[in-house]
């Protein structure tokens, strides 16, 4: 870059060729911008191969999360490999299930049904149908039927059913939502303004789109009382499917068949697995098709 610099009373000055003079600085600077965010997402990619060392460090981090995720997917990557020495981390990724943070029990539940020979994964698994959240908990009843086991058959069940938000405590409703938009796990679907001046969220337990709003903007609303109504997402919908394909039995085709009718939102292939899931059912039932 040159800039010539105009002086009064003296003639232009010459130009200040300063990348000649700093060549290094400029290269520098150009390289940061791009080596700084390459470190930054090699450090989180979960790709990124690690040592036995570093997975065994990573497992009892406790204050990076996100570290014990990317261990649990490395001894998934070991298993399918058939290393056999990933067999070790075993008892620790069972007691994952144990862990404080969702996210983290709902990876441990997705990496035990890598190896349904070791029983200590079937009986984490069985364990978090009891898990408060609804993510570990619908992950542990899908890898449950890797195992054959057929006790999380209700938790399937209940995936493919949508649920009704309440309101925790009375107060004016302030509307966040449309009916119809999809919604992460945890977005505010309903806040509600209190009589003292605070304010309460009602937010969606799991993904999904508002299948209905049952109140007003600004309408007054009373504790337990109806806000909205929340139909599975898609994905969710799905894999509920294809695990009953295994294991339903013929009490949950009533919930299966819903989806073989044409719902707004959902794609062709919820029908034609709904349909496939329900024939499944009926022979195992000794019904035919």
């Amino acid at each position: 870059m040159e800039h010539e610099l105009e002086l009064e009373g003296h003639e232009t000055a010459k130009p200040v060729r300063v990348w000649r003079k700093y060549p290094w600085a400029f290269l520098v600077v150009a390289l940061l911008f791009i080596i700084v965010p390459f470190l930054s997402w090699y450090g989180t990619w979960f790709g990124r191969p690690l040592s036995d060392d570093q997975i065994e460090q990573y497992l009892h981090d406790s204050e990076k999360p996100r570290h014990v995720q990317q261990a649990v997917e490395q001894i998934v990557g070991r298993i399918e490999q058939k290393d056999p020495n990933a067999s070790r981390w075993y008892p620790e990724l069972a007691e994952l299930a144990h862990y404080p943070v969702p996210q983290v029990r709902t990876a441990a539940a997705w990496a035990m049904q890598s190896d349904n020979t070791y029983d200590g994964f079937h009986t984490a698994l069985r364990s978090m149908l009891d898990d408060p959240d609804p993510t570990p908990r619908h992950q542990a009843a899908l890898s449950l039927v890797r195992f054959g086991d057929t006790a999380a058959r209700s938790e399937l069940v209940n995936m493919l059913q949508s649920q009704t938000l309440k309101a925790q405590t009375a107060g004016t409703a302030q509307i966040l939502v449309k009916e119809g938009m999809p919604v992460s796990r945890g977005v505010p679907v309903i806040r509600i303004k209190q009589s003292d001046g605070k304010t309460a969220e009602a937010a969606a337990p799991d993904a999904g789109h508002v299948e209905r709003v049952s109140v007003s903007n600004g309408q007054q609303v009373q504790a337990g009382q109806e806000l909205a109504v929340l139909a599975p997402a898609t994905d969710q919908v799905w894999e509920a499917l294809r695990a009953l394909y295994i294991v339903g039995q013929p009490e949950d085709i009533p919930y299966i068949q819903h989806f073989t009718l044409e719902i707004p939102g959902m794609p062709d292939r919820i029908q034609k697995q709904a349909s496939l899931t329900t024939q499944a059912i009926r022979s195992r039932a000794g019904g035919g098709s």
